[in-house]
């Protein structure tokens, strides 16, 4: 069997990471082409040489652009590739704009598709990783779900048939990388200038279109983020850094200190040795949860929605509404409640080549 991943983004290298390692024990062929969406070294490169990841066999080089723009030409880089592997499967990650492009690409070639992480939904359809999900899971001809309530979502699509549950590769890739730090095997993370990591901090991340392109939305987030009572490493993507430059926002403000993304093992070990977590990202809410760090999420929806149980995480979609319960919720200590297993036992990359090759067979 020869599949053929594709992945552009950050939290697609990382979702990446375990499958391939899945792969390497196996005869099955895996080629990864990397679309080049994520570009930056710290969005990138240091994923492949921190996880252990192969070098991608092709590389699209598409850069940034719109959303129009960027699916269409991870759509015209693809058909040459596709050509020359003929693979079995092409297998396409999450939610981004890589995602989409790689399996329309495939599906206009009679090539099976099959979609990990199928099965998430916002329901916020202003948001363009909503679309990409939703186009995607009803484009694929396997959806490989995460967790039980992904698999509602899909049954309720009409799409039962075509769903299996395998849980969550982010498992697979964040306990193993977590016990790596908790054994030494990983050096601390570089916080940013004027953290001590002795001290209580609180580690935060803001990317999303819908609260950085508007300028009220992002000079409140980062307001409120700057009046906290302990300091805040803002692990600054370059979305944020681009529009807060074009908006004559400053970024380092107050408790707010910044600092470029981390490799994969220092940002797990960052959350580790913080009080919490402060972002609008689906990966790190999950992050968050796995590592036993309470998260307030920027949104009014989460698609994890198992986060939310016990109080791990809450939802905030404007934080001036909150005065001075804000505060409050951003800085509050971790619950006491257990936290379950809802994602999965940390072996979901080993049941996705399970069920590709069976379907594959079948």
């Amino acid at each position: 069997m020869k599949v053929l991943s594709v992945v552009g983004a950050r939290p697609q290298l990382v979702k990446l990471a375990p499958i391939a390692q899945a792969f390497s024990g196996t005869e099955h062929e895996h080629v990864i082409v990397h679309t080049g969406q994520h570009y930056d070294v710290n969005l990138s490169d240091v994923f492949f040489t921190g996880l252990g990841i192969p070098d991608p066999d092709a590389h699209l080089g598409v850069g940034s652009g719109s959303h129009g723009v960027q699916t269409g030409a991870v759509l015209s880089a693809m058909d040459p590739v596709l050509e020359l592997e003929r693979p079995d499967w092409v297998l396409v990650y999450g939610d981004t704009n890589s995602t989409l492009a790689g399996a329309v690409a495939a599906v206009k070639m009679h090539i099976p598709v099959a979609h990990l992480e199928a099965g998430l939904r916002s329901f916020n359809r202003r948001m363009p990783e909503e679309h990409n999900r939703v186009l995607t899971d009803h484009a694929a001809d396997l959806l490989l779900a995460p967790t039980e309530e992904a698999v509602r979502h899909l049954t309720a699509e009409g799409l039962a048939g075509r769903t299996e549950l395998v849980g969550d590769v982010m498992v697979d890739v964040c306990l193993r990388v977590r016990d790596d730090v908790l054994a030494g095997r990983h050096p601390a993370p570089a916080l940013p200038e004027g953290i001590d990591p002795a001290e209580p901090y609180l580690v935060a991340t803001l990317h999303r279109a819908e609260n950085t392109d508007d300028p009220r939305r992002l000079a409140g987030f980062i307001n409120a983020m700057a009046a906290l009572p302990v300091p805040v490493a803002l692990l600054a993507h370059p979305r944020l850094v681009a529009r807060a430059e074009a908006q004559g926002l400053k970024l380092a403000q107050g408790a707010v200190h910044v600092a470029h993304p981390l490799p994969y093992a220092s940002m797990v070990a960052a959350v580790l040795g913080s009080a919490g977590v402060v972002t609008d990202s689906g990966g790190l809410q999950k992050e968050a949860y796995l590592l036993g760090r309470p998260c307030t999420t920027l949104r009014g929806e989460t698609e994890w929605v198992e986060t939310l149980a016990d109080g791990w995480n809450h939802l905030v979609p404007d934080p001036a509404e909150l005065g001075d319960e804000w505060v409050k919720l951003a800085t509050r200590p971790a619950p006491e409640a257990a936290r379950g297993t809802p994602y999965g036992d940390g072996r979901a990359a080993h049941r996705v080549v399970e069920v590709l090759a069976r379907h594959h067979a079948g």
